[in-house]
């Protein structure tokens, strides 16, 4: 288990127990699911109770709008915020029954995994997609440096996000960009402008408000933007899906009325954040890191609700999972239709 100094949560006890079943499975899972994570619960409301655990990235903006406004208080549903230090963290407390769901940013790739070791075990309700346009994946290099392309990255130590679906993406993204015999490094995003700034990396595949944080402190620069659609979708406009909001088909069907209320009032932080974006930054303060001049200046993701998904986003959704197929990292071709909560 990962010791909880490792979470960046405050240390509050917690008792959650472990179906056994679930635990069997992820511990058969392998290498590929990693340590199991013992989550930390901060904050509580009233009635059914929902364990939802989050990565404290902008992305997770509906979210944190919902609890902070009381829409999951108004929808008659108990939402217990859990704070994690990475997303496949998250998946692996939702696959071994510690958490319910998870809050957009959790890496959709992430969820995927444990979907293919228990197949049925994830709804997606929710998810975060980004481009050119909705800037959250970037790959930045220190201010100094000469770097005009990703192709100026060979044979350069190149960071990234931890967990499988950061290290995949980043090797992808240089390989495409012909940035050849490059040292993929992984470490906490909330290192990466650190390591730059030191001249311990040469560049970073990160995620906003990683690449904010560094230009207006001024130790690092974009190199670019929206790398995922252009370099995996094949269209910097396309969507990519690489984050989504989630319960456990286990809580769904043990608790269908607390689930439907929690996914409407979820639905208003959506619409909040799309109608309010100035006044919903406000709660990205507390929940990540991004305060002060970075609450405005940070990049906002579109979310997509799960009645909202057309069929060519599916189709991008599923070009983006087929890629972990092609490399290996998914044992089977996962269908993201199959994933899609129906309401």
């Amino acid at each position: 288990m990962t010791d909880n100094s490792n979470l960046l949560s405050k240390p509050v006890a917690s008792s959650q127990a472990t179906g056994s079943s679930r635990r069997q499975v992820l511990q058969g899972a392998g290498a590929l699911l990693g340590t199991l994570a013992m989550p930390a619960i901060v904050r509580a409301q009233s009635g059914p109770k929902i364990r939802v655990g989050y990565w404290p990235i902008a992305a997770g903006l509906p979210f944190y709008a919902a609890v902070e406004l009381g829409y999951f208080k108004e929808a008659g549903v108990n939402v217990e915020v859990v704070r994690f230090a990475a997303a496949q963290q998250i998946m692996e407390g939702m696959l071994a029954d510690r958490i319910d769901g998870c809050a957009n940013g959790t890496g959709s790739a992430n969820i995927a995994v444990g979907e293919i070791a228990a197949p049925g075990s994830f709804k997606i309700f929710c998810s975060n997609p980004s481009n050119l346009k909705n800037v959250l994946d970037v790959v930045i290099v220190p201010i100094a440096s000469t770097a005009k392309t990703i192709a100026d990255l060979k044979g350069k130590r190149i960071g990234c996000g931890p967990g499988i679906q950061n290290v995949t993406l980043a090797k992808t993204v240089l390989e495409r960009g012909g940035a050849t015999g490059v040292t993929v490094v992984e470490l906490p995003i909330g290192q990466h402008v650190a390591a730059l700034a030191a001249g311990q990396l040469d560049g970073a595949y990160t995620l906003e408000p990683t690449g904010t944080i560094g230009r207006l402190n001024g130790t690092t620069r974009l190199l670019e933007a929206g790398v995922i659609a252009k370099y995996v979708l094949g269209d910097p406009m396309a969507p990519w899906f690489g984050g989504s909001a989630a319960l456990t088909s286990a809580f769904i069907k043990a608790n269908p009325d607390a689930a439907k209320k929690y996914i409407a009032a979820y639905g208003k932080g959506v619409a909040y954040v799309r109608s309010k974006p100035a006044e919903a930054r406000q709660f990205l303060k507390g929940y990540t890191a991004i305060e002060g001049a970075l609450t405005s200046e940070v990049p906002l993701a579109a979310y997509t609700m799960y009645n909202e998904f057309t069929p060519a986003d599916i189709a991008h959704f599923q070009k983006f999972f087929d890629l972990f197929s092609e490399k290996g990292i998914f044992t089977s071709r996962l269908m993201v239709d199959s994933m899609l909560y129906k309401g």
